[in-house]
């Protein structure tokens, strides 16, 4: 798919401020997870795949990885034994969080429309 930008110059999705947008907190888990740290942060590993449910540790420890790498969420670890790791959203993610909640306000309005 390709855009326009305002200069007419044409552009694939990916190039645009909605598909960087996209690309960091896209798919299945990512806002799961940055609504779960907004609620109840510092989470640690174990207790977030337990909220979370039905997703596997690698796809959790990947999601986590890729919102660490680009800021969103901040990873401490603890040196002990065993390893304590905690989870926190940066200033970043939490600059994310009123979009998440206008995305719950449209499902409280939209929801029963079908």
């Amino acid at each position: 798919m390709s855009v326009k930008d305002l200069d007419g110059q044409i552009h694939t999705l990916n190039d645009t401020p909605f598909g960087y947008t996209m690309n960091i907190i896209g798919g299945k888990w990512k806002m799961v997870i940055m609504y779960y740290l907004a609620e109840r942060q510092p989470v640690r590993f174990n207790e977030m795949q337990k909220y979370i449910g039905n997703i596997a540790y690698k796809t959790l420890s990947q999601q986590l990885k890729e919102l660490e790498a680009n800021g969103i969420v901040y990873r401490k670890e603890y040196p002990q034994v065993p390893p304590k790791v905690e989870y926190y959203l940066t200033e970043r993610g939490m600059s994310l969080i009123p979009i998440l909640e206008e995305l719950c306000y449209w499902g409280v309005d939209h929801q029963n429309d079908l």
